[in-house]
């Protein structure tokens, strides 16, 4: 994506909040893709820290959304 290796180039935070990517957490540039090509697969507690909510909370994303992929798998 052309924001992503612009946003890279000029080592500055994204701005474009529209962009489906984006998240506030300027460690990464704002931008998700940026984040998983710096640190790969993150932890929950990463993930919370960089969302803004509890540990907890993305748990229960989680949970939910292994269930919606585990029933979808069922459903083949």
């Amino acid at each position: 994506m052309k924001c992503v290796e612009d946003c890279k180039l000029a080592s500055a935070a994204c701005q474009n909040k529209d962009c489906r990517f984006w998240i506030q957490y300027k460690g990464d540039l704002n931008c998700t893709l940026i984040c998983v090509q710096r640190h790969g697969a993150l932890t929950l507690k990463e993930a919370a820290d960089r969302l803004g909510v509890s540990y907890v909370r993305v748990k229960q994303i989680q949970d939910v959304a292994i269930k919606k992929i585990n029933k979808k798998m069922l459903d083949l």
